[in-house]
């Protein structure tokens, strides 16, 4: 008689399967449709956008451990050739980050991208940057690797940095032509693009949330700049360290 007990009280596999999905967070799209960007002339001046040439930064993905590592070249070319050369654009899978094949002027009609970056500049697929509703909440203050789980009542800011009559918002770095993107505190300017360390929620227009920070700026030679506050690398060659939280 016992061990028949036994079995009645021990969960089936498909009982276990239903517990484990009711705990799971409930995902819902934040948008389905393209919206129009404003300030579009705007932006291919300020940007240097582009409409007849994809970039050729490549992208790669490895993983170590849970987390996805994503190599990104958005050199541009160099300092001195980028505002002639295309953005790279990046889509967050579950097989890791991919290269989204798209010029610069294609990409403010779709949704097909998350984010995209060209030097020091990450924008997302939001608000001034593109037609998708992608936000992004900086955790000031915490590490990537404390970050468990989506905190209740957070806020996804989309990029917003151009006022009514398109004017440019410059960020503070006090570098010129830099706007105010939701990705900004990844970054400060000691006299080279130091990395903050800052963690991201990047909320997806799905619903899908990862966390996610920049490493390097420079690839394997960041640790000159942040503890220098200079350095003669050459900039733009990411290492993004990222994760789905939901």
């Amino acid at each position: 008689m016992l061990p028949l007990l036994l079995l009645l009280a021990c969960p089936t596999p498909e009982t276990k399967e239903s517990v484990k999905e009711s705990e799971a967070p409930v995902v819902t799209a934040v948008c389905t449709e393209p919206a129009e960007v404003s300030c579009q002339d705007a932006m291919i001046l300020d940007l240097s956008l582009h409409d007849d040439k994809v970039s050729e930064g490549a992208v790669a993905t490895t993983t170590e451990g849970e987390d996805f590592v994503t190599t990104v070249d958005g050199s541009g070319g160099g300092y001195d050739k980028y505002t002639r050369n295309a953005w790279v654009y990046l889509k967050f899978t579950d097989q890791g980050a991919q290269k989204v094949e798209i010029d610069d002027e294609s990409a403010l009609e779709s949704m097909d991208w998350d984010m995209s970056m060209r030097r020091y500049i990450i924008r997302l697929n939001s608000g001034s940057s593109g037609p998708s509703c992608v936000g992004a909440a900086a955790l000031i203050g915490q590490d990537y690797s404390s970050v468990a789980a989506v905190p209740d009542g957070i806020s996804y800011v989309p990029d917003d940095y151009y006022t009514d009559d398109c004017t440019l918002i410059n960020d503070s770095s006090g570098l010129p032509g830099s706007p105010q993107v939701a990705m900004g505190p990844w970054w400060e300017y000691p006299g080279c693009v130091k990395t903050t360390g800052t963690p991201f929620l990047i909320q997806q227009a799905d619903g899908h949330v990862i966390k996610l920070v920049v490493e390097s700026y420079y690839g394997a030679d960041q640790a000159e700049c942040n503890n220098s506050g200079s350095t003669q690398a050459s900039g733009g060659f990411y290492i993004l360290r990222w994760r789905f939280l939901q």
